[in-house]
């Protein structure tokens, strides 16, 4: 039986075990905190900092895995080279992994290394430094840590006043011991999409029918899927994906963001792993979803194909406000009452405000109008309250 250690135990961690256990995979999810979403449905777990790398260690040493999967960014990612060189296979890549958990290696790669179109863009470690970059990006512009996920740290700068406590913010939402900040032009775009990009062991790079995206406060916040692009601009973000992707090497899904403006297409972010967005597959839209992709991919098994099937919407469940144990959940009787709806509850145990606790899921025919469907799967998600 293959066995897979996964590292990051979050609701996309928990999909995708789901998906591993029905081909018959043995898992082990770690994370930093006990009843993770991904430790409810796998076969054992552990509990450590990922951060710890003795830690690590002694979890690679016992479990003695064939597979080891980062599903979350703050992990010691200098062991996964170590791990990669005794013979474990790292998901997708030990330097996939270590390029896209840092945004100074992922950025300077496709900007620099592979001339992908991207926003300008200057890094800045002290408060002097951050103000002179602001100054040369120029007003309005996107403050990030090096090192975050899910938007922890990361604002808009629109007015000067605003500058010190975006500073502030992009230190406290830093995830590891990195602190480092990156300044971006704000780009001007009409439409923001994920294109999940699946790279494969013996088969050709395959892409996902495009999912537009929402976000609010660097998080995102609804997702939906198919999202209409001109075949030029769908074929500009593919070869982008290619390249990116071809140089880090590896097999598994990659969720990679893209603006959409008026004239190009302009590289974003990167994920080697299932992407938040992409919990829109979870309503059916393709024949696989993207933790099954992943799944397959990792595994070295077969992807024939990749079909758009339906259309659907996901949007968050928010907490609204904390709660140290035991979240209560109300209205979900009255939230799936009308036909094409789900939800999915991650099982989180703990809350606090804003943090994501589920997603509603809406699908129709192919040819249905987005704008009814998003409405409908935010009157969905509205329904649910977290207590």
């Amino acid at each position: 039986m293959v066995k897979v250690l996964l590292l990051g135990s979050g609701e996309l961690g928990k999909e995708l075990v789901i998906a591993l256990k029905r081909l018959g995979v043995y898992v082990i999810a770690c994370d930093s905190y006990e009843n993770a979403p991904a430790m409810q449905v796998a076969d054992s777990f552990e509990v450590f900092s990922l951060l710890d790398g003795d830690a690590l260690d002694i979890a690679v040493e016992k479990h003695r895995p064939d597979i080891i999967v980062p599903e979350i960014e703050s992990i010691r990612t200098e062991k996964l080279f170590e791990y990669e060189k005794k013979g474990f296979q790292v998901v997708p890549s030990a330097k996939a992994a270590n390029f896209t958990m840092n945004r100074r290696l992922i950025r300077d790669l496709a900007s620099k290394e592979l001339g992908v179109r991207t926003a300008k863009y200057h890094y800045a470690t002290d408060l002097v430094g951050f103000k002179n970059a602001v100054e040369d990006i120029g007003l309005p512009c996107v403050v990030k840590p090096l090192m975050s996920s899910s938007g922890k740290g990361q604002s808009l700068v629109k007015r000067s006043e605003d500058i010190e406590a975006a500073w502030k913010y992009a230190i406290e939402g830093s995830r590891g011991d990195i602190i480092e900040v990156i300044i971006e032009e704000f780009i001007e775009f009409h439409t923001e999409i994920t294109l999940l990009t699946v790279t494969q062991k013996n088969g050709p790079t395959l892409f996902c029918p495009p999912i537009g995206h929402r976000q609010e406060r660097g998080d995102y916040m609804e997702s939906w899927q198919p999202c209409n692009l001109s075949t030029e601009n769908l074929k500009s973000a593919q070869e982008m994906a290619d390249k990116v992707t071809a140089v880090l090497g590896g097999a598994g899904i990659w969720g990679i963001e893209f603006f959409i403006t008026d004239s190009e297409v302009v590289f974003s972010e990167l994920s080697p792993r299932p992407h938040d967005t992409g919990m829109v597959t979870l309503s059916g839209t393709q024949n696989l979803s993207e933790f099954e992709l992943h799944a397959r991919a990792i595994l070295g098994y077969p992807i024939p194909e990749i079909s758009l099937e339906r259309a659907g919407v996901s949007v968050v469940i928010l907490a609204t406000v904390g709660n140290p144990e035991n979240p209560k959940y109300t209205g979900i009787e009255e939230a799936i009452a009308e036909k094409n709806t789900d939800i999915r509850i991650f099982g989180k145990p703990n809350t606090r405000k804003y943090r994501r606790m589920g997603v509603s899921l809406v699908y129709d025919d192919i040819n249905a109008d987005m704008d009814t469907l998003r409405k409908k799967a935010s009157a969905c998600a509205a329904k649910v309250k977290v207590n």
